[in-house]
């Protein structure tokens, strides 16, 4: 394998920077570029660290600890300054390594052995950027059996089991891939409705601390503000948005950027809890809001209601009529706004033990399978499901 090399720490700056070179040529590319301390010749031991300084001709770049992991396999450990991370990547290159990002360095690493098939790889890179406890348990339950098993028994039964069969199974771990993805990766809340109807109380009751300024004023949210929180099975990212309202978009510039912003915040939400005032008429609710949340996953929260109530509920559009009564400003409800967030992203039904695609590629060949008109389609989507390049 040709020299390769990819930063495994963050973008951002840190106190300590791991640059991870691996290849067949990686220890005479260190022996160019590197220099021990007590001037001896590099030479890989595994299991061992060295101290020494990244050089370029007779100019020091920093200085580092090689760790000698394997048979041409090290960690560069540098200082965290981004700019020193970047001259040492542009160094490794000129000397031919090939710069990659960590995923690519890592799914290199997991597919080298002849004995693992795709999907393990894959549950192995994923459990690095997993984001619950029950994502992990998820994907590591397609490893032991789910996907695994199913993948398998598809092999077995391929000559004698009807297409239409095999698509609808597939077309089920589909549906049931896109809550294991809230499940694996987090999901992202929108909150949205007209102005002050208590969207910023509502976060700062569900972050469980201030995040957002909270006033009497409508419209004081021109921005988003955003707060991570654990609803376990789900991490979720909850952002409150500027009201919408079109009176609003026509006041000026600042207030059209912050309801384009909402709008657009709204379209890539994986949950939009639409924010209603209980203690107002229904017609605080304007047509084109209701509109946009049309075949959306929307939960309508009848805030404020520790005032007296306006607000029928059984007013509200059919595609709106999951509620959930609550006021934020005692914090009471939120149990109930809880369960019905978990059922609105179809969690609530869900098991650990689901067999789902926990990648692109594994959802893009079922669905390929799905479309499968000849055996010999869907054999090809079967064999690539397991070994398959994951790159």
């Amino acid at each position: 394998m040709a020299p390769i090399a990819a930063v495994m720490t963050g973008p951002n700056a840190g106190a300590i920077a791991t640059i991870q070179l691996l290849g067949d040529s990686a220890e005479t590319v260190l022996r160019e570029v590197f220099r021990r301390t007590d001037g001896r010749p590099f030479e890989s031991a595994t299991g061992r660290i060295f101290l020494g300084e990244i050089v370029e001709g007779e100019q020091t770049i920093d200085q580092v600890t090689v760790g000698c992991e394997d048979h041409n396999a090290f960690a560069l450990h540098c200082h965290g300054n981004p700019l020193i991370v970047e001259r040492i990547m542009g160094l490794l290159e000129r000397h031919g390594v090939q710069p990659v990002r960590a995923e690519q360095l890592f799914a290199r690493v997991l597919t080298k052995g002849e004995n693992e098939n795709a999907l393990a790889a894959e549950a192995k890179l994923a459990l690095t950027a997993v984001k619950t406890i029950e994502g992990a348990t998820l994907i590591a339950n397609q490893v032991k059996a789910g996907l695994t098993q199913k993948v398998r028994q598809w092999q077995a039964d391929l000559s004698t089991a009807s297409l239409a069969q095999i698509a609808a199974e597939a077309s089920q771990i589909l549906r049931d891939s896109d809550t294991a993805r809230l499940i694996i990766s987090g999901c992202t809340i929108a909150l949205i409705g007209p102005p002050n109807t208590g969207k910023s109380t509502l976060l700062n009751a569900l972050a469980g601390r201030e995040k957002a300024i909270v006033t009497d004023i409508g419209g004081t949210t021109r921005d988003w503000v955003s707060a991570e929180i654990r609803i376990p099975p789900l991490a979720a990212t909850v952002i409150d948005t500027a009201g919408l309202d079109a009176a609003l978009a026509a006041r000026g510039e600042i207030d059209q950027t912050a309801q384009r912003k909402s709008l657009e915040t709204l379209n890539r939400a994986d949950l939009i809890l639409l924010v209603l005032d209980s203690s107002q008429p229904a017609d605080q609710l304007s047509t084109g809001i209701a509109d946009l949340l049309v075949g959306r996953r929307a939960i309508t929260v009848l805030n404020k209601t520790d005032l007296p109530p306006r607000l029928d509920p059984g007013t509200l559009p059919a595609h709106l009529k999951l509620a959930a009564p609550i006021s934020a400003k005692l914090e009471t409800g939120l149990a109930d706004l809880v369960r019905a967030i978990h059922s609105g992203c179809g969690v609530a039904e869900s098991s650990l033990g689901t067999t789902a695609a926990f990648t692109d590629r594994q959802r893009t060949l079922m669905s390929r399978l799905v479309a499968a008109r000849s055996r010999g389609e869907a054999s090809a989507s079967i064999t690539d499901l397991f070994y398959g390049p994951i790159m």
